[in-house]
């Protein structure tokens, strides 16, 4: 799963509906839609540090766009792929925005990966956001997308307007069986000047901190690891401006990966905690995430059980092993 690509960002021009989540105004008004010629441009400038990468068409519904224009984008990437420069091109859009003729469409211009924005499988949650779909539409457009041969990355995201922990359990199991190749998981942020921040404000949306929902990722980690649905990132990616106050509430952290997998580490371990003092010993590559971030699980152990150390063991292929002193 894991490829370079070059990403090229579309604005939300094809998007029919206000997600609750999304900063329309943001979009319309200072965001410019590129160019073929900047779009040519931009895969140029990226093949100079990537080699055979995806063209990534990110940032909106991509088959949403008017016609002309997704088409002019793909004529203008597709050289790159069948002079072999380029792997494929991969895309994100809404499952209200996938059809037949959409499909033969992208297969025609080497399309390979489709990232479909499902966010949730419960209906009363995607009403309460704003999203103009069904669960039924994810349904249908992953099964399309599937049996056109594409492959299939399903988005999602945690803490959304009326949604509980039972309602994201439901959704990673109900995504689980569409048989994605990959997942996203989002937290849901609050952003500046959305109508999210405006039911923040008044009291009609409370937002997850960012403990709640590591542990609440933490477990859809389970459940996709279940299912064998690889993980494509967790957690928004850290820009500059979502660090330097664009998030106004929600779970924003620029190592919110990591602390997922930590936090389900140490859910593992505690059933497992002796009353003797032990170590915990772990795999070198996983001794960081055994530690936590600032030594927070260490540091909750200690506060609980007699602790030594955690400490990493060249050779051992177990999560862990509990060793009593």
């Amino acid at each position: 799963m894991k490829s370079s690509i070059i990403p090229i960002f579309i604005p939300h021009l094809g998007c029919p509906n206000n997600c609750v989540f999304c900063d329309q105004h943001k979009i319309a008004s200072t965001v410019k839609e590129p160019d073929f010629s900047e779009v040519k441009g931009i895969i140029e400038q990226g093949l100079s540090y990537a080699r055979k990468p995806q063209i990534s068409f990110y940032g909106g519904s991509f088959t949403a766009i008017r016609r002309e224009l997704m088409e002019g984008y793909l004529q203008t990437a597709v050289p790159f792929v069948e002079s072999g420069l380029c792997d494929s091109i991969r895309l994100s859009t809404r499952p209200d925005a996938i059809d037949e003729d959409i499909l033969e469409t992208l297969r025609k211009y080497h399309v390979k990966t489709i990232e479909l924005g499902a966010q949730s499988m419960c209906d009363r949650v995607l009403a309460a956001s704003g999203r103009g779909h069904t669960a039924f539409d994810t349904s249908k457009a992953s099964g399309l997308i599937k049996e056109y041969g594409f492959e299939l990355i399903l988005q999602m995201m945690v803490g959304l307007p009326l949604s509980e922990k039972e309602d994201e359990l439901y959704t990673a199991e109900a995504l689980c069986r569409l048989r994605p190749d990959g997942v996203r998981i989002y937290p849901t942020c609050v952003i500046d000047k959305t109508p999210l921040y405006d039911m923040y404000l008044a009291g009609r949306y409370k937002a997850l901190s960012v403990d709640e929902a590591v542990d609440i990722c933490a477990d859809l980690l389970d459940i996709f690891e279940k299912y064998g649905v690889y993980i494509v990132r967790l957690g928004l990616n850290p820009t500059e401006e979502l660090s330097n106050g664009g998030v106004k509430a929600g779970a924003y952290h620029p190592a919110l990966g990591e602390m997922v997998y930590s936090r389900r580490f140490l859910k593992k371990v505690l059933p497992l905690v002796p009353k003797e003092p032990y170590d915990i010993l772990v795999p070198p590559r996983s001794l960081s995430v055994a530690i936590g971030q600032k030594r927070c699980n260490l540091s909750y152990l200690k506060s609980i059980s007699p602790i030594c150390s955690i400490k990493g063991e060249e050779g051992l292929e177990l999560p862990f092993k509990i060793s009593i002193r």
